[in-house]
């Protein structure tokens, strides 16, 4: 049995239609700061989709930032689903990517012992 690599492409377009929809400013909400995409992750039937998001901030911005993502889901569906050329609107749901933060934190600390042990 083969697999189909279609849920990862449809991810990717979802990505792109998504950013282009940020870079335009498309998304009135205040509530939305400066985020990056980081990832979609689309189910294999294509029914759901899960995008990962970035963003630099504190933890009060970063709720605000979800409640805004939350408010605005209905017309990013519907503009994915036009953009992408989708027969079947994926449900979508926004999670916040935590992996940029973790990869500085690690950095930082490689950064004190490398100071520490004089590399």
């Amino acid at each position: 049995m083969s697999t189909s690599n279609r849920p990862e492409r449809v991810g990717q377009e979802i990505q792109a239609a998504l950013g282009k929809m940020l870079t335009r400013g498309e998304l009135k909400d205040p509530r939305i700061g400066f985020i990056t995409i980081t990832g979609v992750k689309v189910s294999p039937d294509l029914k759901t989709a899960r995008i990962f998001y970035s963003m630099m901030g504190t933890e009060e911005q970063r709720k605000e930032t979800q409640k805004g993502l939350e408010a605005a889901k209905g017309y990013i569906r519907r503009e994915i689903t036009e953009a992408v050329n989708l027969r079947v609107s994926p449900e979508v749901f926004f999670t916040f990517d935590e992996s940029l933060e973790r990869g500085d934190r690690i950095e930082r600390l490689l950064r004190e012992v490398k100071e520490k042990e004089g590399w």
